[in-house]
This record gives C-alpha cells, sequence and structure tokens, in this order.
C-alpha cells in the first residue's frame, strides 16, 4: 500500500513539473513511433496539459498548506501578523504626532 501512495505521489510531482515543451516532445515521439496517431497525439497533448496543470496547482496548494502548519507550530509571525502591527503602528504614530502637535499649540 505504501509503494502505491509512494509511486501516486511521484507520479503528481513529475506531472506537476512536466513542462508544456516536455509533454510537446513526449507526445510527438509517441506519435513518430507510431503508437499514436496524430489525432489521439493532440488529444494525448491536451489532456497531459492538463492534467501537468492541475499536478502543478495541487501541488502548490498541498506545500502552502504544509508550509502554513509548519509556521503555526513554529509560532512564526506571517506576512499578514507583521502587515497588521505595522498598520496598527503607522496610526499610533499618527495619533501621537497630532496630540503632539495640539499639547504645542497650546
Amino acid at each position: 500500500m505504501f509503494d502505491l501512495i509512494k509511486k501516486t505521489m511521484l507520479t503528481g510531482v513529475g506531472l506537476a513539473a512536466m513542462t508544456k515543451d516536455k509533454v510537446e516532445v513526449l507526445a510527438k515521439e509517441l506519435t513518430e513511433k507510431g503508437k499514436l496517431s496524430e489525432k489521439e497525439g493532440k488529444d494525448l497533448l491536451r489532456e497531459l496539459l492538463k492534467k501537468s496543470e492541475q499536478a502543478r496547482k495541487d501541488l502548490e496548494t498541498k506545500v502552502e498548506g504544509m508550509v502554513h502548519k509548519v509556521l503555526e507550530k513554529m509560532d512564526m509571525a506571517t506576512k499578514k501578523d507583521i502587515t497588521r502591527l505595522e498598520k496598527r503602528i503607522r496610526n499610533i504614530e499618527k495619533k501621537t504626532t497630532s496630540r503632539n502637535k495640539t499639547d504645542m499649540s497650546q
């Protein structure tokens, strides 16, 4: 069972890593060797490109999720956290500057 899961994951990663050029070369080779008709080659090309793009997106989503979980476990601030804090600091600075100007004018 583990081997099946491992092969499936490696296939997904491999498919995600396939570039358009590699897919085109593969389809062309199969067509030239007579294993596929020209129409089948084009259909295969379309299907592989579609699956490759979907596999890349799925892999990217999974990696982002895993990284996010690791960051949460490490209790590290995210870019979103830092941006939120920077905004709060700017607001506090504006209020402080505004109060200082008011106090100085009195």
